[in-house]
């Protein structure tokens, strides 16, 4: 028998990241069905809706200065999610952001923290996050 031909189960702490993965996921899309998700690139905004989110998710590269751009979001909205890659770049951003937003975000400060602490030993962005959890399961 062809050993190739057997599908290999993923290791149980794997399949224990992609469950706490999948019910942190399931509560932001409770929230994002409320309050915008703020992510850094159109990449980042499609993984978040290929994972099920549903509401306003608004891209930061959109010409603008973080300083209006946190303006207009402060003005639009009483709170927000801040979802920055965990990369240099990402806590660069995320931490501009936090100055600019004060009382916006810290409600929902959670889920990056969370998001990073599950994923950030094999990947350092959003985008790369449905891939991961395919792979956390076993499925890709």
């Amino acid at each position: 028998m062809n050993s190739n031909h057997i599908k290999k189960s993923p290791p149980p702490d794997d399949l224990e990241r992609a469950e706490r993965l999948k019910e942190i996921i399931e509560a932001l899309c409770e929230v994002n069905k409320r309050f915008p998700v703020i992510v850094e690139g159109k990449k980042d905004a499609q993984a978040l809706k290929k994972l099920g989110l549903v509401g306003e998710i608004i891209p930061l590269h959109s010409g603008k200065g973080l300083y209006d751009f946190s303006e207009e979001l402060a003005e639009q909205f009483s709170k927000v999610v801040l979802l920055m890659d965990w990369d240099t770049k990402g806590e660069k951003l995320f931490r501009s952001l936090r100055y600019h937003l004060p009382g916006h975000w810290e409600e929902f400060s959670a889920f990056r923290e969370l998001l990073k602490m599950l994923c950030q030993k094999d990947i350092k962005d959003i985008e790369s996050i449905p891939s991961l959890l395919l792979r956390l399961e076993g499925s890709e």
